[in-house]
């Protein structure tokens, strides 16, 4: 549970922001609440964030702030659609625990859609009632495994206590499998690490280090999956919805349809200004001016860039994505500027950063009830499902039904993914990006050992996402790489999201987003304030003596 202590409970103001008109002494000047506008490029969690910091914590009114997004809808990379005919998608969904405060303390202010408590609220009292407890964290051979040992050796014990107190800055670009022998990788531990966080051994060794410190306080319960939370419904039903409706209830201006190109700066005495946003909207281009008491927030690349969706009887193609949207406006203004950092470092390595995950919508129950009688626990309990001896390397997971607000009670939704997507699969011999969904739900199907599997294939509409940066933000890096939040000599900018740096803290979560979004805000607005401390269990006595035994399998 977080403690009180961590979030703000407190009902937010409805006319919070609306009605104070101060001067903020930014950076470089004063932005003035009553005149400058906010500028944020992108319509994901960190843009939606930040938009709402700058309400609740600096008075801004929403009316000044205007939210810049190519698609058609608000949220990103925790996105929801489709309906129970075509079958849902579901790109991905983020891990929550207990410890991402940023992200408890930004949605103790939101409302849920039904304005009966805060989103955190109905997240941690939602988790009270579903706990996630797995009893068959692993899969081998047709069999559940329940409580899976690590089976780590000494010396690979040790590589990780070295890793976890070696400076980042010696680790550089080096790569998790430049730290252990082959065997590490043969390990159950390695199994449901990477299956649950999605490394691969050619990932950052940095990365993989702060994610053990991250989560030591997770390693005690890791092979039952304990200490993992879930929202309600999908991510974007429970989260990007009431904050998007939060916003819109402020005045914030969403102009979508608009895919920002460029951004034109004033760079002088060793300063940079942003004066002007270069888009293009319905086919034309056109130039948003920024003045000297505005600012801008960028959101950096995009994990979800340049994703293809397959149907049920048809497979997916790749699509680079580095030449568009998100990347592309981070390649252009990083030219010659080192401190906007080195994009190169993550979209230059598809066949590295890339896997495929699947939405499958079923119309008739036999797949739930396959799945709760293998495992022994019932949807939204067990969490994450590894078939260890896949050749794709394949998980699902099984949620609390309905997962979409607007489901129908005799629909079931199920989301997996796999990391090898370039192997042959074990009963259907193609690789899994070149499958169709129908061979994919073959596939889970035979590890599952479930016979007869027309029932299901024949009530099934499986959707398979294939994402070419998904794990982009792992590739190795140094020093520089990422830009900070506010890069050295910005004025007006700032960058949010995966690829900004933020020490201690980890990528691919929600929390990381958020927690750049704070920062942006409290720093361009010279707020005297700063995001929560990251949680370091590292510290705790009884959290390092609980993972000690884990390791070793005590």
């Amino acid at each position: 549970m977080v403690h009180c202590s961590l979030v703000n409970t407190a009902q937010p103001n409805p006319n919070q922001g609306d009605s104070m008109h101060r001067a903020y002494p930014g950076p470089a000047g004063p932005f003035c609440s009553e005149d400058s506008k906010f500028y944020l490029v992108g319509g994901g969690i960190a843009s939606l964030a930040a938009a709402a910091f700058l309400i609740r914590d600096a008075d801004v009114p929403g009316r000044n702030i205007t939210i810049l997004e190519a698609l058609d809808v608000a949220g990103g990379s925790l996105d929801a659609a489709g309906s129970a005919k075509d079958g849902y998608v579901l790109r991905g969904g983020r891990m929550i625990e207990s410890k991402y405060v940023c992200t408890f303390d930004l949605f103790s202010s939101i409302p849920t859609l039904d304005e009966s408590k805060t989103v955190t609220q109905e997240i941690l009292d939602w988790n009270e009632t579903m706990k996630t407890s797995s009893k068959s964290r692993l899969v081998r051979i047709g069999r559940r495994i329940d409580k899976p040992e690590f089976g780590l050796a000494e010396k690979d014990i040790l590589t990780l206590e070295r890793l976890a107190i070696e400076p980042e800055r010696l680790l550089g670009r080096s790569r998790i499998a430049d730290h252990f022998a082959p065997a590490f990788f043969k390990t159950d531990f390695w199994l449901m690490w990477c299956t649950t966080f999605a490394f691969q051994p050619w990932h950052s060794a940095v990365e993989f280090k702060r994610y053990l410190l991250r989560f030591v306080h997770m390693v005690s319960g890791f092979n039952q999956l304990h200490g993992i939370m879930r929202t309600v419904y999908n991510q974007y039903d429970s989260m990007v919805r009431p904050l998007r409706k939060w916003l819109d209830d402020r005045g914030v201006q969403f102009q979508f349809g608009t895919r920002v190109s460029d951004l034109v700066f004033n760079e002088a005495d060793s300063e940079t200004r942003v004066e002007g946003i270069v888009c293009e909207r319905e086919g034309h281009s056109e130039s948003i001016p920024v003045g000297p008491c505005d600012a801008v927030i960028v959101t950096l690349g995009s994990m979800t860039e340049g994703s293809t969706l397959g149907g049920m009887d048809r497979a997916v193609a790749l699509d680079s994505g580095a030449n568009t949207g998100s990347w592309a406006l981070w390649n252009k203004i990083a030219v010659n500027r080192p401190a906007f950092g080195r994009p190169n470092v993550f979209t230059d390595h598809i066949d590295e950063s890339k896997w495929l995950s699947f939405t499958t919508t079923l119309h008739d129950p036999a797949f739930f009830n396959l799945v709760r009688d293998f495992t022994g626990n019932v949807p939204g309990e067990g969490g994450l499902i590894t078939f260890a001896d896949s050749n794709w390397l394949m998980s699902i997971v099984l949620p609390h039904q309905p997962h979409f607000i607007d489901q129908p009670s005799d629909v079931q939704v199920f989301w997996g993914y796999g990391l090898h997507i370039d192997r042959p699969g074990d009963f259907v011999k193609k690789p899994m990006a070149e499958c169709s969904g129908r061979e994919i739900m073959t596939e889970v199907l035979g590890h599952l050992r479930a016979g007869n599997t027309a029932p299901v294939l024949d009530h099934a509409v499986c959707i398979p996402c294939l994402m070419p940066f998904i794990t982009s933000q792992f590739m190795p890096r140094e020093h520089g790489d990422r830009p900070e939040v506010v890069p050295q000599g910005s004025v007006n900018l700032a960058f949010t999201g995966q690829f900004c740096e933020l020490p201690d803290d980890v990528v691919f979560t929600v929390e990381y987003s958020i927690r750049s979004a704070q920062a942006a805000v409290y720093q361009l607005l010279d707020i005297d304030k700063t995001p929560p401390a990251v949680y370091k269990g590292k510290f705790n006595p009884r959290v390092l003596f609980k993972a000690f035994e884990a390791l070793h399998d005590l």
